[in-house]
């Protein structure tokens, strides 16, 4: 009986090992035949994104301000069957699409600009103007590529219910408000996003390079974007006549004293083996050669990729400007005073298991050529926010190559540094660098919905 038993699990294994090669073959040969309708339904779907994303690149809205933008997602999600919510978290835009039992995958897109002059000399460049929030008029450009993370999110969505009988579940499509004020994410998040909606499974989005080429994504597992922080010192003094420096307080010096004992804190007080940035961004002081002023006002951005790091280096900066302030004989009642604006962006840590699985999934459509490792970068992204509530969903954000290959290699071989985000001259090349990202994040969304 023992014998017969070993027999019939021998048998079971090299059957096993017979057919794995035929049910591996299968479901690559089904995978390839669902890459091909993507890319047929994308190329077919392309002239109205690039109207769509002409719209968004001519008509962009500064954060808090963006009612028309917010109102053309909506309408675009309508159209394709979605259940959409409109002014959630401000002009947020959540749009549900249901298609039987399955997993919930959320996408998300941000929709605010920049206040920067366009200065492209492209056709559909932007020539708006806004009042901002302290009441001055100011340009406005899409200089961070949410024009294209919009027009890619609708294009996933088009692409995905023109395949929906290939995927079981549920669709969270996600217009973000303020994500260059870090106050869109958390705004959603508060008002009850994973509450009042289906709760993802995981979450997705993509973010425009202005350093990888058109055609290409980039990856990187677990801390992506730094956690950002914006803090103002207000350093008090005596002021008096410039000609008697000796009846003063200076606070110009002190101040000075401050920025310079600064910047040991990355060199001395951090680890070696942990990234940080503290840059002195603004010093504001005095009114007049010969006035010795009465205050100095800095204001500081503070770069991390980690809770304790970045803990660590407020507290140090709390610690040092008293007792800067001390030593130059301050009373108590004008010591230094710091202020830790609310405007605080979490780490994007990127999920390791899902980041790898979206890499496969990329490769897989786009070829190995076009997907790459990418490096952590000290800017900050609020989209971290959705991967850091209780219910701990994983999340990613991968990057998406927006500049002419042609454009690479020129400024390569010039030796020149081509025009960053939030740069006026930043112009992405619209048809590649919206055609991979709707493959990408199609092909990705469904290999999640069918395979959790």
């Amino acid at each position: 009986m023992k014998k017969y038993l070993n027999t019939s699990k021998f048998l079971k294994y090299a059957l096993i090992l017979l057919l794995s090669p035929i049910y591996s073959g299968t479901l690559a040969q089904n995978s390839q035949i669902l890459n091909n309708k993507i890319r047929k339904i994308t190329d077919n779907k392309y002239n109205n994104l690039d109207k769509l994303y002409k719209y968004f690149h001519a008509n962009p809205e500064v954060s808090f301000q963006e009612k028309n933008t917010s109102k053309r997602v909506a309408n675009e999600l309508k159209q394709l069957g979605f259940q959409v919510t409109e002014n959630f978290g401000g002009y947020g835009v959540v749009g549900v699409y249901k298609n039987g039992n399955g997993p919930t995958i959320m996408v998300r897109a941000d929709m605010d600009a920049l206040p920067v002059k366009e200065q492209t000399g492209l056709p559909y460049a932007s020539k708006k103007t806004t009042q901002d929030n302290l009441g001055k008029v100011v340009p406005v450009m899409h200089a961070c590529g949410h024009d294209i993370h919009m027009s890619v999110m609708i294009g996933t969505a088009q692409t995905l219910i023109a395949l929906k009988s290939s995927w079981k579940g549920t669709l969270l499509f996600i217009g973000q408000p303020a994500e260059e004020r870090s106050g869109g994410a958390i705004a959603m998040l508060k008002q009850g996003l994973f509450e009042k909606f289906p709760r993802p499974d995981y979450v997705l989005s993509l973010h425009a390079s202005a350093s990888l080429e058109a055609g290409k994504v980039a990856y990187k597992t677990g801390p992506a974007l730094a956690n950002v922080d914006m803090v103002d010192i207000f350093v008090y003094g005596e002021g008096g006549h410039g000609a008697y420096p000796h009846t003063t307080k200076d606070p110009i010096v002190l101040a000075s004293r401050i920025v310079m004992a600064l910047q040991t804190i990355v060199s001395r007080v951090i680890s070696p083996f942990e990234p940080a940035v503290v840059t002195v961004g603004a010093f504001h002081a005095g009114t007049k050669h010969n006035i010795i002023s009465g205050e100095a006002h800095l204001q500081l951005t503070l770069r991390s990729y980690s809770d304790e790091v970045r803990n660590k280096t407020i507290a140090e900066i709390k610690r040092m400007i008293k007792h800067i302030a001390i030593s130059a004989g301050m009373p108590k009642n004008k010591l230094p005073k710091m202020v830790l604006r609310d405007e605080y962006t979490p780490v994007t840590f990127n999920h390791v298991a899902l980041t790898k699985r979206l890499k496969k999934v990329a490769t897989d459509i786009l070829g190995k050529q076009n997907t790459e490792d990418a490096k952590a970068v000290m800017a900050g992204e609020d989209f971290g926010r959705f991967g850091r509530t209780k219910a701990n969903i994983p999340i990613c954000l991968f990057w998406l190559g927006t500049v002419d290959p042609a454009k690479v290699a020129q400024y390569k071989k010039a030796g020149k540094q081509l025009p960053s985000l939030h740069s006026a001259f930043f112009a992405p090349v619209p048809e590649k660098s919206i055609k991979t990202g709707v493959q990408t994040l199609t092909a990705s969304v469904i290999d999640l919905l069918n395979n959790k």
